[in-house]
């Protein structure tokens, strides 16, 4: 009787798994579709020297850019050598990695609409106010 249940159960997931690989192709497309569009030297030219304005900017810019966390140390390391500020390199790093309107229709298909809009909005708002704690943090110790 185990052996029936680990059967019907490793069927489900790979049924489930075939149905979504097309959205997760069509999500891996549209980033490097929007990170193609974007060049990142823009980005330096958006913000301004007001933090709170700045992790407000990042976060908004990250959470359309969409990308994968391995990257996001050279992104982060050029955008503070192009001179954008510690709070806006911060939010757009974390709401780049945590939030995903590129990703927000397949993640709503996959694990519901109302779960993965109180997810992105969470991430949202935790990356600014995480992003503040950061430069509050520096300033303080040094």
């Amino acid at each position: 009787m185990q052996i029936n249940l680990v059967q019907q159960a490793i069927t489900k997931t790979l049924r489930n798994f075939l149905r979504i690989i097309p959205m997760i192709v069509g999500v891996f497309l549209l980033l490097a579709l929007f990170n193609t569009i974007i060049p990142q030297h823009l980005y330096a030219k958006v913000f301004t020297n007001i933090p709170i304005v700045d992790a407000l900017i990042g976060a908004i810019l990250g959470s359309v850019s969409a990308g994968n966390p391995l990257v996001s140390y050279i992104v982060g390391g050029e955008l503070l050598d192009q001179g954008v500020g510690l709070a806006a390199v911060a939010a757009f790093i974390l709401s780049w990695v945590t939030v995903g309107l590129i990703q927000l229709p397949a993640e709503a298909i996959i694990l519901g609409r109302r779960f993965a809009i109180i997810r992105n909005l969470i991430n949202f708002v935790s990356a600014i106010i995480i992003a503040l704690l950061v430069v509050l943090t520096l300033n303080f110790i040094k």
